[in-house]
């Protein structure tokens, strides 16, 4: 069995606050989680954020099956040693942290998943190569803050750098490797609260319907959904986005 692979980290807070790991999802690095680790911090918090494996500086692999992002997030450990305060992890980074969660319980106390990719649909996935598509073929800063142009500047910066950092094999990998993209029975195996921050449907979410009406079976996860957003919350509604989190940590 492949080896986990040691993830780059940038860090928020004091370093003697409640610790917090934060998960980017695909395409994207630690960096974009600023919003986060910014008010964690401000909260007390000490917040680190990871480069998953392919992205950002983290090392390049041959193997990005969904086990193995989550085998990377299960071998990093807070910096004073035990179990993470809490791990918020969006999209593929929700994905990878349930399964992380779900298999060993005692690495995290509590959960957040923004907009998590518990399930993918075929439609989903096709939505997902054509975003990442046209990511790679212009990740300039124009590009993006022409694709959106509500987001905050450092966003609009980070996403474009974010792409360039990313290697498109193993973007292109993660999706080709995870034939059925299906972490629904670790969700509900999950032992530690945890509470899902959904993307507005009425806008693009990947967890909504059925599939979160499934997962909320399980009497330890909550839900609430940042409305007018999309599946990157806390760029598109940033306020709302980090409110839900906070409030689901306290």
């Amino acid at each position: 069995m492949p080896s986990p692979v040691t993830l780059p980290q940038l860090a928020w807070g004091d370093p003697r606050g409640p610790q917090a790991l934060l998960a980017h999802g695909l395409g994207s690095d630690g960096a974009l989680m600023w919003r986060y680790g910014v008010a964690l911090a401000e909260a007390g918090w000490h917040a680190v954020a990871v480069d998953l494996r392919g992205h950002g500086d983290a090392p390049r692999t041959l193997d990005y099956r969904l086990s193995a992002y989550a085998d990377d997030l299960r071998a990093t450990t807070p910096p004073r040693g035990g179990a993470w305060d809490a791990v918020v992890g969006h999209s593929l980074g929700g994905a990878a942290s349930t399964l992380a969660a779900a298999e060993s319980p005692g690495w995290t106390r509590r959960l957040v998943l923004i907009d998590p990719a518990i399930l993918l649909s075929e439609e989903d996935r096709a939505i997902v190569r054509a975003s990442q598509e046209q990511s790679f073929d212009d990740p300039s800063i124009a590009a993006v803050r022409a694709a959106h142009p509500d987001w905050h500047p450092i966003d609009v910066e980070l996403k474009a750098r974010a792409t360039k950092r990313a290697s498109r094999w193993a973007v292109e990998q993660t999706s080709l490797q995870n034939a059925v993209w299906d972490v629904r029975s670790a969700a509900a195996a999950l032992s530690v609260p945890t509470h899902v921050v959904g993307a507005d449907p009425a806008v693009h979410s990947i967890f909504t319907g059925e599939l979160a009406a499934e997962v909320l079976r399980n009497p330890v996860v909550t839900m609430s959904v940042v409305h007018g957003a999309g599946h990157s919350p806390h760029r598109d509604r940033p306020e709302a986005a980090v409110a839900a989190v906070l409030d689901a940590l306290h």
